[in-house]
């Protein structure tokens, strides 16, 4: 785990940037090795790590299961969550500039937390998922309260056309009064996707305007998909 913080600061940031006020996501490729996401995996029946297990069909959120953990979280996720946090804020707060949403996102992950903890968020919000054969999730957003970062990003802990087949990531872009736009994607085991929690601006011949975005999960046609979420606010329940 020692080589992750290196490999964080070496990302070729200017680009993802870019790639973010674009698209809504960027992708890094090869982030974690695979001891890391197969360690990850390992755990997924260690409940103590847990608090609380989503059965995705019960409330017709798709069909799989996730599982939010505790604190203290596992030390990877920690210091993903805390490590990419002030590489995505200035990010965040140019979107929100932009769109003259008035909410400033502090340069430090512990700071950012604590407006959570104020607002009575003191859930955290990582979670693994698990999808098996026919598996699927429903486009949604993960907000959890009035205090949300607009960014957040997935670890994919399963290798496509190995491991599984299907289960494509998809982002859908809701314009004002158009159709939606969907966007599919397949990271590969231990790539990071970052992607928008709920919207990214768009610059239009006015100004800048609001896109709503979405994401979800095709269904898997065979073998067992596990991935990483990680949310950097908490929530409230």
């Amino acid at each position: 785990m020692t080589d992750i913080i290196p490999k964080i600061e070496n990302v070729d940031w200017t680009a993802i940037t870019e790639e973010m006020h674009q698209n809504g996501y960027a992708l890094i490729s090869g982030m974690v090795p695979d001891d890391e996401c197969e360690l990850l995996k390992s755990d997924y029946d260690h409940s103590v790590l847990y608090r609380k297990t989503v059965v995705m069909a019960r409330h017709r959120f798709g069909l799989g299961e996730y599982k939010y953990f505790n604190y203290p979280l596992p030390a990877l996720i920690n210091t993903l969550r805390n490590r990419f946090y002030p590489y995505l804020a200035p990010i965040a707060n140019s979107w929100f500039n932009a769109l003259h949403i008035d909410t400033h996102f502090p340069q430090e992950h512990d700071e950012f937390l604590k407006q959570c903890h104020h607002n009575g968020q003191l859930k955290a919000t990582p979670l693994i998922l698990k999808y098996e054969e026919g598996g699927f999730n429903t486009l949604h957003q993960d907000l959890y309260g009035e205090v949300y970062f607009p960014i957040q990003m997935v670890l994919m802990l399963s290798e496509p056309e190995k491991d599984f087949t299907g289960g494509e990531f998809v982002l859908t872009q809701q314009v004002p009064r158009a159709q939606s736009k969907a966007i599919v994607l397949q990271p590969r085991k231990g790539d990071i996707l970052i992607f928008t929690t709920h919207f990214k601006p768009e610059k239009g011949t006015k100004g800048y305007y609001r896109v709503n975005m979405k994401h979800g999960v095709s269904k898997v046609r065979k073998g067992t998909r596990y991935a990483l979420g990680i949310i950097f606010h908490d929530a409230a329940s």
